[in-house]
């Protein structure tokens, strides 16, 4: 299908009015058909965007694989929540790019990702997962332009009364079975953060302590892996030392 403005005008002038509609619909189903493969087009080898232009975001991802807790700590808008999401999305999906030299995950993952509030995790860790929530004759989903493929994302469920914030999602992995990711806020305390374990958890912006503690007690039967990544508003905090002075164990949140 042609692109060209010009040749696309051109074209619509020669047609009756069903048809330049029937035109209009085909080039809009393009355009979604396009979006919705944009986890295709991160960190590509060649072009403006070529992943050699982001050194911090490859350090990160080789980090995995040998490092059980990872924090991105960067200036705001870098790139570190679409990121980390773009990994979150290659651990549920089980679709890694041939250059990847990060962690890996043979079978579905059973995962939770955070942010501050059920609104921030919405509008941030929600849209870059999946994009943004749509209504077909009443029922809710997604319109899929995120970072986890359209076509691997299953069943969907929502928390009531708060404003689309999504509860669980499960994931086509590529196994033929299906991860699960939950998404939670700090907002709702440390208590929703207990119970069972995981393979993965990503905070976006910087969890309270307690919290922070939960999540490295769930994931460490499994081996679990850590993502947190924010900008360092609250300066040397206890989270922030926990990193750069990493003198705790796992038995000092226990």
């Amino acid at each position: 299908m042609m692109h060209d403005p010009a040749m696309i005008a051109a074209l619509a002038r020669s047609l009756s009015d069903e048809e330049v509609v029937k035109l209009a619909h085909a080039l809009l189903a393009l355009d979604k058909d396009e979006q919705r493969q944009k986890w295709q087009n991160l960190f590509p080898d060649e072009g403006p965007l070529r992943r050699d232009l982001y050194p911090r975001h490859l350090d990160f991802f080789k980090a995995g694989a040998t490092h059980r807790e990872r924090l991105f700590i960067a200036a705001n808008r870098v790139g570190k929540t679409l990121g980390i999401g773009f990994e979150f999305s290659c651990h549920l999906t089980g679709r890694y790019p041939d250059w990847w030299e990060g962690r890996r995950f043979n079978k579905p993952i059973d995962a939770w990702a955070a942010g501050d509030t059920n609104e921030t995790t919405r509008d941030i860790i929600q849209k870059v997962l999946f994009g943004q929530v749509t209504y077909d004759s009443g029922k809710k989903s997604f319109d899929g332009i995120g970072v986890i493929p359209y076509d691997c994302i299953g069943q969907v469920r929502f928390k009531p009364n708060t404003g689309d914030l999504l509860d669980y999602a499960d994931v086509r992995h590529e196994s033929g079975r299906w991860s699960r990711v939950g998404l939670k806020s700090y907002q709702q305390g440390r208590e929703v953060f207990q119970g069972t374990a995981k393979d993965i958890i990503w905070t976006d912006e910087e969890p309270p302590m307690d919290v922070y503690g939960e999540c490295l007690m769930r994931t460490a039967t499994t081996d679990g892996l850590i993502m947190v990544g924010f900008t360092p508003l609250r300066g040397m905090s206890e989270v922030v030392r926990g990193f750069l002075k990493p003198e705790r164990s796992e038995a000092d949140y226990a």
